[in-house]
């Protein structure tokens, strides 16, 4: 595959994902979760795990962001989360429900009105965690290879960041903190395969043997290529099986992880050594 030849379509294609995120950013802003908006928590105590659509099905109509975790050995306890502050009226009237539903006596029903966890300044300092660990990256990226190395990495990871946050953005996924647990881990997880990429290119680039600088880059990404794939399967489908067979908070979290999983693989392949050439190409004439 000549990777370089096609490098503006693969640009095309992330830079107007990334702009329906941000399109649909503003039309209707991020879903954000309990953490960063406050909210109703709602603890119900049953005899046995209670059926999550039908639980869902009362709280649901009131708010829609709702979300249920399980505790407990036998999951008989379900943890309700709403982003809504729920009047006396409402809460007794969830209470009814559950009790005709579920038979549920309302000593056995707790809520509590919460705060936001995740402030202004949790979000500052996640923002900050990623942009140190970028420019640490750079630092160290520019040490092994050299700066435009470097800068290509770090503009391969943006790409990753933003295309995760485009589809919260678009498909109103929930905003919590788990999506900034799963971001810092897609930064640290992304920049392997492209490190592998570009150490596969200046091996290369010492025995070019009559080669452009093109043909050296489609080879190196060629011959790299089997192993970021099965790589990237591998990963895909053990955080496959965590989403579907795991609980909703292990869920919430293998989410962004599989979109970061795809998008990093796809900037390794399609976009890092493209942005090296790029940033290149004045010193590949001279």
């Amino acid at each position: 595959m000549d990777f370089i030849k096609n490098r503006k379509i693969f640009y095309v294609i992330s830079a107007l994902f990334i702009l329906t995120g941000i399109v649909f950013y503003f039309i209707n802003g991020f879903n954000y979760g309990i953490d960063f908006t406050g909210g109703t928590v709602f603890e119900i105590h049953a005899d046995s795990q209670l059926d999550s659509d039908e639980l869902m099905s009362i709280f649901k109509p009131l708010d829609n962001t709702s979300s249920v975790v399980y505790s407990g050995e036998q999951k008989q306890t379900a943890i309700v989360k709403s982003t809504k502050d729920f009047n006396s009226k409402e809460v007794a009237d969830i209470k009814n429900q559950l009790k005709e539903k579920f038979g549920i006596e309302k000593e056995k029903i707790s809520n509590d009105t919460t705060g936001a966890t995740m402030g202004r300044e949790t979000r500052q300092k996640a923002l900050t965690s990623i942009l140190i660990a970028g420019a640490l990256m750079l630092v160290y990226i520019t040490i092994r290879f050299e700066f435009k190395f470097g800068l290509a990495s770090v503009c391969a990871l943006l790409h990753d960041v933003l295309v995760t946050l485009a589809c919260y953005s678009i498909f109103q996924l929930p905003f919590n903190s788990s999506l900034i647990a799963a971001i810092l881990t897609i930064v640290g997880y992304s920049i392997n395969a492209t490190i592998i990429i570009f150490d596969r290119i200046r091996e290369e680039k010492k025995f070019m043997n009559g080669r452009t600088i093109e043909q050296v880059i489609n080879e190196s990404i060629n011959k790299t290529i089997r192993r970021t794939i099965i790589t990237t399967v591998t990963t895909v489908l053990a955080v496959v099986t965590l989403y579907y067979v795991g609980v909703e908070a292990v869920k919430i979290l293998a989410l962004p992880l599989l979109i970061g999983l795809l998008a990093g693989s796809y900037s390794s392949l399609f976009l890092a050594s493209s942005f090296w050439y790029d940033f290149s190409k004045k010193s590949f004439k001279k």
